[in-house]
């Protein structure tokens, strides 16, 4: 039920879908006697989307979550194992074309590449499905093994699991493929804005990791003062800052997480 309700009400409630569903109403309404109340939902509405589009909004709610933790400290030394998380891959596409495509958060498989040629003796796992609401048979890790193999990654130190829908199932599924002992060290590949979640599952569920943060979408903290020409860009990134504190929310309201906004172990 959670995992339908993420995909639907979850979905109509991102600041592009909401705000054109407004403006559906509103339009309705002008052909209504409460046409006055759907002129100024439509204006309402308009002036929302262009606050979405060109403003700060969209950084000033990811800068929390991308500065939540530092970049990894390899001083710690070699980690027995690297956790992927999915995300990159369009499963979908890339069954029709038979060859992996991947879109935004392409970072997490190079970063992955990068640190399993840097320690050679960690294993690496992938851990993706299918996000879809209806399910099929195209799955992210079905694809990662040939991306991460042509980086360079020797197929035998690779471990798929293809069945997680959500970041709390990556979790849940990935500790039972990799039992992680005491004492050992797993770093937790994800986009940085997408951490704080996906460590607070990832505790949760039992499975130390350490943070290694990439594809920031926010630079300094200078970028909260800057507006966006492009309408695009800043409704994705105020679209995915929405999803992800609304992700957090209902995690922590779940009891899947001990915080409403995970940091850094202070033990």
């Amino acid at each position: 039920m959670f995992f339908v309700l993420s995909k639907t009400v979850g979905t109509m409630l991102l600041p592009t879908n909401f705000l054109l569903e407004l403006g559906l109403i509103a339009a309705l309404l002008l052909a209504t006697r409460w046409a006055k109340w759907g002129r100024r939902l439509f204006v309402f509405t308009i002036l929302l989307l262009a606050i979405c589009a060109f403003s700060p909004l969209g950084n000033y709610l990811l800068y929390p979550l991308e500065s939540r933790f530092p970049k990894w400290d390899d001083s710690k030394g070699a980690p027995d194992g690297i956790v992927v998380l999915g995300g990159p891959i369009d499963a979908d596409i890339s069954v029709i074309h038979n060859t992996p495509i991947t879109r935004a958060a392409a970072d997490r498989i190079i970063a992955a590449a990068v640190l399993a040629r840097r320690y050679p003796n960690a294993r690496v796992l992938f851990t993706g499905g299918s996000a879809n609401l209806i399910s099929n048979d195209a799955k992210e890790g079905d694809f990662a093994s040939e991306i991460l193999t042509s980086l360079g990654v020797p197929k035998e130190r690779l471990i798929i699991e293809r069945l997680s829908r959500n970041t709390y199932e990556n979790a849940i599924f990935s500790k039972q493929l990799v039992t992680p002992k005491p004492g050992e060290h797993w770093l937790l590949v994800t986009s940085a804005y997408h951490m704080p979640r996906s460590v607070g599952l990832f505790r949760k569920a039992g499975f130390p990791v350490e943070p290694y943060p990439v594809d920031w979408r926010v630079g300094h903290w200078d970028d909260l003062f800057s507006f966006e020409n492009i309408a695009l860009v800043g409704l994705g990134r105020t679209d995915v800052a929405v999803r992800e504190w609304l992700g957090l929310v209902a995690y922590r309201l779940r009891g899947r997480t001990d915080q409403l906004l995970p940091g850094p172990d202070r033990s």
